[in-house]
């Protein structure tokens, strides 16, 4: 990279990416002297601040990352949550946003609900999570997908543009965890429409032209099924 913007370069742990009094470490790199140097296998962008996309990976927990998370057990006082990390999470009675039930703690969510839930503790072996803001909550319905936690700000898009384009397209809700779990609700014709746009976001995102590619796939209509046609297996 120079002091003119390029486009994003694959570097390696210890590369230089850029060097000069202008620039600042982002995520992923660190300063010495003049020199951003990277700390992470993946790709680099900036204009001032330099940081790493990391191509493969675990998802790291972060203080106010949001996302989507199963709960694995029920304690006294609140919910253990998997959410795909080195360590679980734990959500407490006191981040719920309205009144439950001491002891009924699981008829507000039982082993195997999904929430979308926000960090905002990170201890040394566990996180804590609220419920506490808009968008957060119980999810109902829906299926939910998997990709490479790494690959979530190119689902996302910049500003939105690209997990907007998908939810328009596939006339679906779309809640994207920065921890790689997607949780995707509509019809099932949109469900598998955007599961298998993201999947292609998520395996092309390195890629030039990938809205492109992406607004192409979406060209064809989507075929709308009628339950009544739909064969129940045995």
């Amino acid at each position: 990279m120079t002091e003119k913007k390029e486009k994003r370069r694959i570097v390696i742990p210890g590369e230089v990416i850029v060097s000069g009094d202008d620039y600042l470490p982002g995520d992923f790199t660190r300063k010495e002297g003049k020199d951003i140097i990277a700390q992470r296998y993946g790709l680099a962008e900036g204009d001032r601040v330099i940081k790493i996309i990391p191509i493969s990976g675990v998802y790291e927990p972060r203080r106010g990352n949001t996302v989507i998370g199963r709960v694995s057990d029920i304690t006294f006082n609140g919910w253990i949550v998997e959410i795909g990390g080195p360590y679980g999470a734990f959500l407490s009675l006191m981040e719920c946003p309205r009144f439950i039930n001491k002891n009924d703690i699981a008829e507000f969510a039982n082993i195997g609900d999904l929430f979308c839930a926000k960090i905002f503790t990170v201890k040394r072996n566990s996180a804590d999570l609220t419920l506490k803001s808009r968008g957060l909550g119980k999810l109902e319905g829906g299926r939910v997908i998997k990709i490479n936690p790494h690959k979530v700000p190119r689902v996302i898009g910049k500003e939105g543009s690209m997990i907007n384009l998908i939810k328009n397209e596939t006339q679906t809700e779309i809640n994207v965890g920065q921890n790689g779990f997607i949780w995707i609700k509509g019809d099932l014709a949109g469900e598998e429409k955007a599961e298998k746009t993201i999947e292609l976001v998520a395996k092309e995102a390195n890629s030039e032209g990938l809205t492109e590619k992406v607004e192409k796939f979406l060209g064809g209509k989507i075929k709308k099924i009628n339950p009544e046609e739909m064969v129940k297996e045995e």
